[in-house]
């Protein structure tokens, strides 16, 4: 086989592990009032059904870095697919909502590890521009799944209930291990020739630029995943909206975001970083007020809802590309990679889970509280980009690294 197909089949089932990462969690969450209902549980207990796979998230991905770092990216992925399949397992033949919590726990666990090592493959790989321009077309085609998900997940529920979107999440596990096993390299070697031994975590926090990067990432992703958990039961259940329906309105935030991603990935040369960076953050503030407006006046319409957080999609496109790709090289060697991976991936996660949980606790059939909370991470959202913006250091190596 040459280095070009070679090349190109790795892609592939990196692009594999993305769309599996995104389907993950929003596949299954139309089937939210059916499992309620058949497993007589309040929201707060559907919410555990996010939180426990974040748990297990959280728990797997810090471990996964250091044994991707010690014995290499594919064995790690591939012990991770293997332990969420046997996750799905148990979700899809689950009797009760114990043995379904113990499955998405497993799900979680093992997802933990093509999640936060498929964009650290290509970095190994390829130099820093390309990882930018690769950064939106990958981001696209996770976004285009995630926004399909639920959009899959409505007319899967439909017709094959809540059963039917974990047999789909098992098959593309197996789709996705399969693959693993044949294009991903045992070894390899990054092409970037990087110096530099081993950070560790505590070394990783002690830089400012870095930390400033990872909590504008964690501050600006909490929102979405709070609206993705929470807009089951407010859409569905509570404002009237069809399960045939309701996908589309996840589905178009998440295409927005995807179509934004691809189209600036291949423009993003024309335009002055710093300047774009501000843009996005205008448009946080933007979607802060209306997010705001909207919450205050108790809305019950779900295209008003949808709309009012439309402009935070739009603001985050510009940071995942230019700034995601930078964190994993502010510090220069291959072993830090993964590490902050991890820093990234698991903060979001346990600050998801902490806001899904308080949100289900606080959830009265209405937007307000779940918009009141969205609101307080889109401002850190802003607090953090805006630090980003400013710090001069930061701002020296964006400017270096991306011209």
């Amino acid at each position: 086989m040459n280095q070009f197909l070679t090349r190109n089949m790795l892609l592939v089932t990196v692009i594999l592990m993305d769309i599996l990462t995104g389907m993950e969690f929003d596949l299954f969450v139309p089937s939210f009032p059916e499992l309620q209902s058949q497993f007589n549980i309040s929201p707060f207990w559907v919410e555990a059904l996010l939180s426990v796979n974040f748990v297990g998230y959280f728990l797997s991905l810090f471990v996964v870095a250091n044994l991707a770092d010690r014995y290499g990216r594919k064995p790690v992925i591939l012990i991770g697919l293997i332990i969420f399949t046997l996750g799905s397992c148990l979700c899809l033949w689950a009797g009760n909502y114990h043995l379904l919590l113990v499955g998405r726990f497993f799900q979680g666990l093992g997802v933990a590890a093509p999640s936060i090592l498929s964009f650290v493959i290509i970095a190994d790989i390829y130099p820093l521009k390309h990882q930018q321009r690769l950064m939106g077309i990958l981001n696209g085609l996770m976004n285009i799944s995630a926004g399909l998900a639920p959009v899959f997940g409505s007319y899967i529920t439909m017709y094959f209930h809540w059963q039917g979107n974990f047999m789909t999440l098992l098959l593309l596990g197996i789709v996705t291990l399969i693959m693993t096993v044949f294009f991903v390299p045992a070894n390899y070697k990054s092409t970037l020739n990087e110096t530099g031994s081993s950070s560790g975590y505590i070394a990783i926090s002690r830089s400012k630029p870095l930390m400033i990067l990872i909590f504008s990432f964690v501050f600006a992703s909490v929102p979405y995943w709070l609206f993705v958990g929470m807009s089951p039961l407010l859409y569905i259940k509570d404002l009237g909206v069809s399960l045939a329906h309701f996908g589309y309105y996840q589905g178009f935030l998440a295409f927005i975001f995807a179509l934004g991603s691809i189209f600036y990935g291949l423009i993003m040369d024309k335009f002055d970083q710093e300047k774009i960076l501000y843009t996005s953050n205008l448009l946080y503030v933007i979607s802060l007020i209306m997010v705001g407006l909207v919450s205050l006046m108790n809305s019950s319409s779900p295209l008003l809802i949808t709309l009012s957080y439309l402009p935070f999609v739009i603001g985050q496109i510009i940071p995942s590309i230019i700034l995601y790709p930078l964190t994993l090289n502010i510090i220069p060697n291959a072993k830090a990679k993964a590490k902050v991976s991890a820093i990234i991936q698991g903060t979001r996660l346990i600050l998801t889970a902490l806001s899904l949980q308080l949100a289900g606790h606080y959830y009265t059939g209405s937007f307000q509280n779940v918009g009141i909370i969205m609101g307080l991470f889109m401002t850190l959202a802003i607090i953090s980009m805006y630090f980003v913006i400013r710090n001069q250091e930061l701002m020296k190596f964006i400017n270096k690294k991306t011209l």
